[in-house]
């Protein structure tokens, strides 16, 4: 049956990288007006590591989105291997922090605050299973002997098992999950949620390495291999309530994603839903979106769905070429190209 538009409850967007500064000004409006709520990572030059440091920069997002006064940012704090577990239960209680992030130290980009031993942040997971805090894991063990394309699976072996088997009441997010591997174990742990990109549903690794280096494309966790790409199509699209939305967009400026050490970051914000919402119609599966993108991830915060709703008309239209001028330019995910959803403006 063919269908010409689709409207559902307004969705969130569970994994948002916003930077700060003049950057923050310019993208954070292209996520305020697709999304209600959006998961606001904490990995800034200076990490987001206490309630004062979170407040403030709540308030920029505010700032930059006052267009859109219903989008409502959710912080986040940064894990690292001396936080005080007092400052994350203070967070939480004065409704600052809504989940705490785990980066491996140096998995990307401004991770060098990050985690060194996972058993070095236990007091603070006990903190948040008697609290009901979510943790957000960037699942991948960084090390010179595993491969880049190895890393989340052995993270699941090393880190999530153990993790959640010393942590029995851990609510926890494998964010932006990359494999087959990770989707069938997130399907078979009761705690764990799961986020997935619209550019891994889209892209394997071929499309960053065959033909020339396509460094717009570059991410971390970095795209695999065929086989785990139509794994998590099947996931996203299955319905199931443990996979929801999360773009991880993040927005580098062209000259430091075209050079010799290209930074990891897909900037997918402008047309996220549009991106989405055509793979659910290629898997002839748009009967399941609104589950994805509005109603699993609330579900799993213990959150309220959100009262608006948003439509999207397929309808074709080109994505901008760049976003920005001089220092600022960024080239959105698929730019210059034609795709085959549009957001509905009313």
């Amino acid at each position: 049956m063919s269908i010409s538009s689709l409207t559902i409850t307004k969705p969130d967007d569970w994994h948002v990288h916003l930077r700060d500064g003049e950057m923050l000004m310019q993208v954070a409006k292209y996520t305020a007006r697709q999304f209600g709520r959006a998961i606001i990572m904490p990995n800034l030059k200076t990490p987001v590591t206490t309630v004062a440091i979170a407040s403030a920069y709540r308030d920029r997002i505010l700032a930059a989105t006052k267009d859109y006064s219903d989008f409502k940012p959710l912080m986040t704090a940064y894990l690292t291997d001396t936080i005080d577990p007092k400052e994350i239960i203070k967070g939480h209680e004065e409704g600052v922090f809504t989940a705490v992030k785990l980066y491996p130290e140096n998995a990307t980009t401004n991770s060098s605050h990050g985690v060194s031993d996972i058993k070095k942040v236990y007091p603070v997971l006990d903190a948040l299973q008697k609290i009901g805090m979510p943790l957000l894991v960037h699942g991948e063990v960084v090390s010179d002997d595993i491969d880049i394309f190895d890393r989340e699976a052995v993270c699941i072996d090393r880190v999530m098992k153990p993790l959640l088997k010393d942590m029995p009441e851990l609510k926890v997010v494998f964010e932006h999950i990359t494999t087959k591997d990770a989707a069938d174990f997130v399907i078979g742990e009761k705690r764990v949620g799961a986020t997935i990109t619209a550019h891994h549903l889209q892209i394997n690794r071929n499309d960053i390495l065959v033909g020339g280096i396509k460094p717009h494309f570059y991410c971390l966790p970095v795209a695999k291999r065929e086989l785990h790409r139509l794994a998590l199509r099947k996931a996203a699209t299955s319905g199931h309530e443990k996979f929801f939305l999360g773009t991880d967009t993040a927005p580098h400026s062209i000259h430091n994603k075209e050079n010799a050490c290209g930074c990891a970051g897909i900037f997918t914000a402008p047309n996220a839903l549009e991106h989405y919402v055509q793979v659910f119609d290629e898997e002839n599966a748009l009967d399941k979106f609104e589950a994805f993108a509005s109603l699993n991830g609330p579900a799993f915060y213990g959150l309220p769905i959100n009262k608006g709703q948003i439509r999207l008309e397929k309808e074709s239209q080109q994505v901008s070429k760049v976003i920005g001028q001089g220092e600022l330019s960024v080239l959105p995910y698929k730019a210059d190209e034609t795709i085959g959803w549009r957001l509905g403006v009313d």
